[in-house]
């Protein structure tokens, strides 16, 4: 008896449809199994975020893309990190930078040592222990250096796109690869009477699409996932207040080319800035319990780079996620599978990580509900996690003049956070987990940059002097500024290397 899955049909285009579309041709192959996307015109695709983090650079090269060709064709520029504006305290930044604050010392993060030597008095910052924090905040880039010993070579980047740019340059990689894209409306969608699976989906013009796994990239409304499955929500708003954003494009203009994310805490949320080669992208995340549209879209206009174009695009969302990113034959990805507002750009990577975790747990016509369960369960941890790490940015704010930052400071938050800050506020150490979205020096970023301050330093730093504590990391803040102040600026390094041809006016 065949058993294989011979027809993926993917519901939906825009970056979650195309990612994965591409994916199943470069990894399946068109003679392992027919891939199929169906889209419409008439649908508009919501791209809440053209920033990402550095896991992009990996799914890149295992389609095997040119990054030269790929940052071109995108309009992308690179990305260090992302800077926080008047998030703890208005006036006060910081920056989370796509690195760590130096090489560990005898097994010890470098930041126990930094915090021994601010107990003696000394008042240097720790972002000076970082490479790619001083790059950024200088506009400088370069990729890093592959040799471990040098100080540059302990930083990632990602990149900062035009996403519907992205979904095009997908697309055609993928049609390239044997991918079979239908345009149409689906209508309906029917299940087979035996066991509620999806069998086929309807379109508009009456032609029917049978396939054998569905993958819902149909956006919010999870056309399949809910609409078809009833697969059910878990709301996230009394931790993640926010419930719209407000995206507008700009030209370019202000600072230029800055090789990372600013994001600007406003009273009613948050304000993002996105810098690619032709245009910056804008957005104001916010709670319409706290400011009215018309209030937000009037903050936001009030702080573009340059002239507007186009008209502001409002983004309606509920944060949370699909009780089941897996169900029956389905599976969800993108915002079909959940949402959370994209303040660390984490959109694009969760679809990455959806495509992976599947390939990894492909089916046959079985679908086996142990295989499903798992996937499951590492969907729903790994959302979690990446939503624990969004909310401490709200919640230790000393922020007191808003109604929003007053509830964020007050809020109860998940227990698995609760213990990760108490043991960091204790004890200046990191609980981490191997499927966390972000690595230690990530939330030791947000943990610093939003002042707190541990009650100790590890003990064993004591095995060092101050005086050898200070003359380590005295060089290395020496070599780390020597090394930011060599680099080219970013707009130097897109000119000579990958210039994209910029739109006719």
């Amino acid at each position: 008896m065949d058993n294989r899955i011979r027809k993926i049909v993917i519901v939906g285009g825009g970056t979650a449809g195309w990612m994965a579309a591409a994916a199943f041709s470069k990894l399946l192959g068109k003679d392992f199994v027919e891939t199929v996307l169906i889209e419409s015109d008439q649908i508009a695709t919501v791209g809440v975020g053209e920033a990402t983090i550095p896991p992009i650079r990996h799914f890149n090269e295992r389609l095997g893309l040119d990054e030269v060709d790929f940052v071109r064709q995108t309009q992308a520029t690179f990305k260090l990190g992302i800077e926080f504006q008047d998030w703890g305290t208005i006036g006060h930044r910081f920056f989370h930078a796509f690195g760590d604050f130096g090489a560990d010392i005898e097994a010890i993060g470098a930041h126990h040592y930094w915090r021994k030597l601010q107990e003696q008095g000394e008042r240097f910052a720790l972002e000076d222990l970082s490479m790619p924090t001083q790059a950024a905040y200088r506009n400088k880039f370069v990729p890093p250096n592959p040799d471990p010993r040098s100080v540059m070579h302990d930083y990632a980047y990602a990149f900062q796109f035009d996403a519907a740019l992205y979904a095009r340059y997908l697309r055609g990689y993928a049609q390239e690869r044997g991918v079979t894209r239908i345009e149409g409306r689906i209508v309906d969608v029917q299940l087979r009477g035996t066991d509620g699976f999806i069998e086929a989906v309807v379109l508009e013009s009456g032609a029917r699409v049978e396939g054998d796994l569905f993958i819902d990239c149909s956006g919010f409304r999870g056309l399949l996932i809910e609409g078809a499955l009833e697969t059910g929500y878990e709301d996230w708003s009394h931790w993640l207040p926010c419930d719209r954003a407000i995206a507008a494009g700009c030209g370019s203009g202000g600072d230029g080319l800055t090789p990372y994310t600013r994001t600007t805490a406003r009273p009613a949320g948050w304000r993002w800035r996105i810098p690619l080669q032709h245009r910056t992208g804008n957005g104001y995340v916010h709670c319409s319990q706290f400011v009215s549209e018309d209030e937000a879209v009037a903050d936001l206009l009030s702080s573009l780079d340059g002239p507007l174009i186009g008209q502001p695009q409002t983004i309606r969302f509920t944060p949370g996620r699909r009780l089941k990113a897996w169900s029956r034959n389905c599976v969800a990805m993108g915002l079909a599978s959940g949402f959370i507002e994209p303040l660390e750009s984490t959109s694009i990577n969760l679809i990455q990580t959806a495509i992976g975790r599947l390939l990894d747990f492909f089916p046959n016509k079985d679908f086996d509900p142990v295989l499903i369960d798992e996937f499951n369960r590492l969907s729903q941890q790994e959302m979690e996690h990446v939503r624990d790490f969004i909310i401490l940015h709200y919640k230790l704010t000393e922020r007191t003049d808003s109604g929003l930052w007053d509830y964020c400071r007050a809020m109860a938050i998940p227990d698995e956070l609760a213990h990760r800050l108490a043991v960091f506020q204790r004890t200046g150490r990191l609980v981490t987990h191997d499927d966390d979205g972000f690595a230690p020096p990530s939330w030791l970023a947000i943990f610093h940059g939003l002042k707190v301050v541990p009650d100790r330093y590890d003990p064993l730093v004591d095995r060092m002097s101050v005086e050898e504590i200070r003359a380590v990391l005295d060089a290395r803040r020496a070599a780390i500024l020597r090394a930011a102040e060599a680099m080219p600026g970013q707009q130097a390094f897109i000119d000579k290397f990958c210039r994209a041809e910029l739109p006719a006016a």
